[in-house]
């Protein structure tokens, strides 16, 4: 990997990452580390004001750069900083910044992290608020189409979800060398962790844990007060449903009620510590995309779930769930029941938890494809463009049309 000795990389971040608040934040946070990792070296750059519980990047010796809109200092900034590698943090960022990086640095491998694909997730959840079937003609949104100029005008896109490497490569004809399928890089779980989690016996309860900035996380505490949790109380008046996650509104705090078990708890001071003390994940998820960060830390908690086939999609590979799959109320109440309440199946599943995190996560192995892949892009930059003839006509007009509404922006701010 002596390619990335010393070599310089720019993240520029949608926000600064928060591990302990958001998935997002863990998985960039696992990409910084992948670039350390073989000596390169990172600054990361953001629009975002500062929050109490991002992650200080400047313990890891990462540059923190503050960086502004529709601003001709940007442009200084990134010529002089000269990256070999520049990162956007979701394409809403590439739209932003990409033109402007390509324009200072033409040579920069321009690569991005989609996060989750937000085209399916707001597809999915329009369906949903529609009452009907998701279908893939949702899809062609006018956020899909700015989610798949943004794709193409990189060279390279990450994607974490199998799921969606194939909705893109079959469904928008994206050429597969511009995609990399990327999920979380994970450690497999030693034995010396199995044998600190607590016993079936010794937990109880059930836990939702979830970021409320994020809409599928609002919508799934709205279905468990309303749908779920009075079919499982009535099995079970002793449980209680614990709600976990940072950034709850006002509207989050009053489904608070005592008197349902139901408890809005606020942010964990440590997820892993809850999810770990609890016996059951239950996570109704009715919409959303990528890989859910709440359904790999109950994993990696010993921690069985229950959750919905597009919670569990593209997340545990040819292996069986970490617990029970079900779509309907009246099936995910079941399974909640079930596996609440007998040990062996709980069991099964923890066991199952394991084998995922260890076979569909593997940071060793992803983590070389990725700087494989990247090393492969550097030797034939030019030639991997002229492949992408799509990406570079959308860059022109993107250079031709952004560019100048930007400019215009910035004079009008002077």
């Amino acid at each position: 990997m002596e390619n990335f000795k010393n070599a310089t990389v720019l993240i520029i971040g949608f926000v600064w990452p928060e591990p302990n608040s958001t998935a997002a934040g863990g998985n960039m946070l696992q990409i910084i580390h992948s670039f350390l990792a073989v000596g390169a070296k990172i600054t990361f750059a953001s629009t975002a004001s500062d929050s109490d519980f991002m992650f200080d990047v400047r313990e890891l010796g990462i540059e923190k750069v503050n960086i502004e809109l529709n601003s001709e200092r940007f442009d200084e900034f990134v010529r002089n900083l000269n990256p070999a590698i520049v990162l956007f943090d979701r394409f809403m960022v590439e739209e932003q910044f990409g033109w402007r990086v390509a324009q200072e640095c033409p040579t920069a491998i321009r690569i991005l992290d989609t996060e989750d694909l937000h085209s399916l997730r707001t597809a999915r959840q329009l369906a949903l608020k529609e009452k009907r079937e998701f279908t893939n003609t949702d899809l062609f949104s006018d956020v899909a189409k700015r989610e798949i100029a943004s794709i193409l005008r990189c060279d390279l896109t990450l994607v974490l979800s199998s799921y969606e490497m194939t909705l893109l490569k079959n469904t928008f004809k994206i050429d597969p060398s511009l995609l990399l399928h990327l999920p979380f890089l994970l450690d497999p779980i030693d034995t010396q962790t199995i044998e600190k989690w607590p016993a079936f016996e010794e937990r109880k309860h059930y836990v939702f844990i979830g970021n409320f900035l994020h809409e599928p996380n609002w919508d799934t505490v709205q279905y468990l007060k309303e749908t779920i949790w009075p079919l499982v109380r009535k099995e079970l008046p002793k449980v209680e449903m614990h709600i976990y996650g940072a950034y709850p509104s006002q509207k989050v705090i009053q489904l608070d009620n005592p008197k349902e078990g139901f408890y809005i708890m606020g942010r964990a001071k440590s997820a892993a510590e809850v999810v770990s003390k609890s016996r059951v994940c239950l996570a109704p998820i009715r919409f959303g995309a990528g890989i859910k960060g709440k359904l790999v830390e109950a994993m990696q908690c010993g921690t069985p779930s229950v959750t919905t086939s597009i919670g569990a999609e593209a997340m545990h590979g040819i292996f069986p769930w970490n617990g029970i799959i079900a779509d309907e109320p009246e099936e995910i109440a079941k399974a909640a029941v079930e596996l609440y309440t007998n040990s062996t199946v709980w069991k099964e599943a923890q066991t199952n938890g394991i084998q995922i995190v260890e076979k569909v996560y593997p940071k060793s192995l992803y983590r070389k494809a990725f700087l494989d892949r990247i090393t492969a892009i550097q030797l034939t930059l030019k030639e991997h463009r002229i492949q992408n003839f799509m990406g570079a006509m959308l860059l022109h007009h993107t250079l031709a049309s952004t560019k100048y509404m930007s400019k215009w922006i910035e004079e009008k701010n002077r």
